[in-house]
This record gives structure tokens, sequence and C-alpha cells, in this order.
């Protein structure tokens, strides 16, 4: 498969992947606190991919190693706490629209610390997206009650998922889409999320039972497709594409992320759909032209 098409087929498969993901969050949130769910999806990410860190122990980037934690904290640790977070106060459909935003991110970061080129049609997408993420921050779940903090957190995490993507990509490209995520997810954060995981006392409270076992099956598929497999998917995009293309899955996330809320019962306020359609016509905007950075 030429590289035009594999990335097209990358694409399609990390949007619903991803786009699964934010509904997966919220049926692991049953069972579990917020740092408990992220701490889980990275440690069994970590688990799952140990043996192919330590046999590829030997290409390790080590002259490379502080953008290896960039990425790895940036785009695979801090934002899986942020949007377990987000989704006790908003449903799984408007986590998956506000993380639509991230090419507007990569965008701003590849222009401020990666000499990108923006162009004012890619300013004004911007403007136009945040005005309908603004909207978002107004819109309740069922009404008119501010959700302004956890709107703050999605916006936060998709920040760090596009800070994250522009340093694999300008300095990390080489390094083989599955190497690069055993490295991320065993060498560097396997630690950090079991010492997260014991301190909000999993292991002394877990008592086995059926409701235990179920949310430990929702943070599996969690951790297996949306953040091991998905992310290998994504470094392997962001090796054959531009940042700017690899982001735009999350144009295509929402649509997935909302058809499993509105299977779960979720539903949309009228402000809240204006929000996700401003926010996905801004981005239409930006791309209406392909822009390489």
């Amino acid at each position: 498969m030429n590289s035009e098409k594999e990335k097209w087929v990358l694409l399609v498969l990390l949007t619903i992947i991803w786009g699964s993901s934010f509904i997966l969050i919220k049926k692991s949130l049953e069972h579990y606190g917020p740092f408990q769910v992220g701490a889980l999806r990275v440690l069994i990410a970590g688990i799952l991919l140990a043996p192919v860190a330590i046999i590829n122990i030997s290409k390790f980037p080590r002259k490379r190693l502080k953008w290896l934690i960039v990425a790895a904290v940036a785009g695979n640790f801090v934002p899986m706490f942020l949007f377990p977070l987000a989704e006790t106060e908003v449903s799984s459909s408007i986590a998956g629209i506000v993380n639509s935003m991230m090419p507007i991110f990569v965008i701003l970061i590849g222009a401020l610390f990666w000499k990108f080129k923006t162009t004012g049609r890619q300013m004004i997408g911007v403007a136009i997206s945040f005005s309908g993420a603004c909207l978002l921050m107004l819109s309740g779940a069922e009404g008119d009650s501010l959700k302004i903090v956890p709107i703050l957190w999605l916006l936060l995490a998709t920040l760090l998922y596009a800070v994250s993507i522009t340093t694999v990509k300008s300095k990390l490209a080489d390094v083989p889409a599955k190497i690069l995520s055993a490295f991320v997810f065993f060498f560097i954060l396997f630690l950090p999320s079991l010492i997260t995981l014991a301190f909000t006392g999993f292991f002394q409270n877990f008592e086995g039972t059926k409701g235990e076992f179920i949310g430990l099956g929702y943070v599996s598929l969690l951790s297996i497709f949306g953040t091991g497999l998905a992310m290998m998917l994504n470094y392997r995009l962001l090796s054959i594409s531009t940042p700017l293309f690899a982001s735009t899955v999350t144009l295509l996330m929402p649509i997935v992320a909302v058809i499993w809320g509105v299977l779960d019962g979720e539903s949309l306020t009228g402000l809240q759909f204006a929000g996700g359609f401003i926010i996905i016509g801004g981005l239409l905007f930006l791309r209406a032209k392909n822009i390489k950075v």
C-alpha cells in the first residue's frame, strides 16, 4: 500500500477507535474515579507494550530523551486524567466535539514553536471554532448552567495533544511507530501511572467485585485500542503525513462520539449543537485549502 492510501486508511481507523474512546471513558467512570481510569489506561498499555520496549531497548533515542518525555507527558499522560475529570461533568458527546479543536492547536503550536507557516485563512478558522467552544462553555448537560471548568480541561488536553504530535513530527519522526509507543508507555510512563494508581487507593480498596471487573473490562478496551493501538497508528500516520493532516482525525471523531452518546441515552441541547456545528465549521473553513505544515 502506498503512503497516500495508507494515510487515509489510518485516518479512518483512528476515527473509529478514538471516537469510541469517549463512551468507554464514560462507562469506566461508572466503576472507578477519574484518576484511577487515567492511571489504569496508561498502566495497562505499558504492560502490553513492555516486551516490545525491552526487545528494542538498544534503539532508545537517549540523545532525544527530553523530546520523548515531552511527547509522552503531553500526549499520553496528562490528557488521560483530564478527559475523565471533564466527563464527570459533561457528556461523552461534548468531549468528542471539543477534542475536534486539535487542528487549531496544531496550527498555533506549530507557528509558535516549530515555525510552521500560518495563513490568514487558518487564523479566521481558529477564531470561528473558538467562538463555538465558548458556546459550549455556556451550555450545561440539560440546561443553561455554566460548564467552563470541564470545557477548559478538555481544551487543555487537546492543546497538550497538539504539543505532543508536533514534537513527534519535528523530533522523533524517524523512530518506528511501534517502538516509539512502547518506549513512551513502558520506559517513560509506566512508573508514574503505577504511583498515581497507588495514591488513589486502588490496590488497597480493590475487592474483586463484579462491578470492578466490568470497569476493568471497559478500561482495558480503552487502553488496548484507544491508547496502545491508537498511538501506534497515530505515530505511523505522523511519519507519512503532516501534523495538520494527522490532527484532522478529530474532525470526524465527533460523529462517532455523538453516535455512541445517543445510543447510550445522551442528548445535545440546542446551544451545544450550535457550538459543535460552529467548531466543525471553523475547522472545515481552515481546511478548505490543503495547507502543508
